[in-house]
């Protein structure tokens, strides 16, 4: 029996556990996971403790990295839109978009030509329609290939998350038209960074599958706890016993009132793991 039986630690991937936000910017490698991360999740682990990533992004874009990262349950992958067991291979839950979600999305584009949308379908397929600058540089960073479709109709369904990438005053003007047509009621739409909006069915946030993942396990959300950066974590972060944050965190996280930590480059989980060891000594 280990002092964190019972106790699961979700975390954010991109800017919580690992700093990529300069490869993003320049092109450059994704550096590897702070050694400080690593040696504390084999800690935390080897005390009974559950580690799990909840990322948006989709699981082609992840699966290059689960290798490199220490955990021991389920994630959550798609901004919520699914729980994937990285030891079987296969998805545990999933909460699709509807049909509806492919031609409103498309409605949107033909408002907002300029905008680019990527469609995750649930067979590790990205599919991208208009892509730009910013959808092409996302590719660049993540290793995801895209596969380019002429409109979101023609994407084929099961779809778990569309990601607009536009600037994000344009995003904001997509998201007011998605609200203007009474649609977005029917979706969980938030930013990941500024330049990213996510859309997924409503209900399937982060916060809503790690609670999912918890029953799973077992474990009480009392004993949840979680990790994020961007406004996307939010409700994971809400959900949780207590959240974190990384020093990086964009104001609204570091404000939500969740428990700020180092930042990414420096070990944010590590620090967490520090807290949770005294926490349950």
């Amino acid at each position: 029996m280990g002092k964190f039986d019972g106790v699961l630690l979700a975390s954010d991937f991109d800017n919580t556990l690992l700093y990529t936000e300069d490869a993003l910017r320049t092109g450059g490698p994704v550096p590897p996971l702070p050694e400080r991360n690593r040696e504390a999740l084999a800690y935390f682990m080897a005390q009974g403790g559950r580690f799990a990533i909840a990322t948006g992004r989709a699981l082609p874009a992840f699966l290059r990295h689960a290798g490199d990262v220490p955990m021991n349950a389920p994630g959550v992958v798609c901004n919520g839109a699914a729980i994937y067991d990285f030891e079987k291979g296969e998805y545990l839950e999933t909460a699709m978009l509807d049909e509806a979600a492919r031609q409103r999305g498309q409605a949107a584009l033909d408002r907002f030509p300029g905008v680019a949308v990527e469609a995750y379908h649930i067979d590790n397929i990205i599919h991208v329609v208009h892509p730009n600058a910013i959808s092409r540089q996302h590719e660049h960073m993540t290793h995801a290939e895209l596969t380019e479709a002429p409109s979101l109709p023609e994407v084929p369904l099961p779809l778990g998350k569309l990601l607009f990438e536009a600037d994000h005053e344009t995003l904001e003007e997509v998201l007011a038209f998605f609200t203007a047509q009474g649609w977005a009621e029917d979706y969980e739409l938030i930013f990941s960074v500024s330049h990213l909006l996510e859309m997924t069915i409503k209900g399937a946030s982060k916060g809503g599958m790690v609670r999912r993942l918890a029953a799973r396990l077992g474990i009480s959300m009392e004993h949840v706890y979680c990790a994020g950066d961007e406004a996307n974590d939010l409700s994971m972060l809400q959900a949780a016993a207590e959240g974190f944050a990384p020093a990086n965190a964009s104001p609204a996280v570091r404000e939500s009132g969740a428990t700020v930590v180092c930042g990414a480059r420096e070990g944010a989980i590590a620090d967490v793991i520090a807290i949770l060891d005294k926490k349950y000594s």
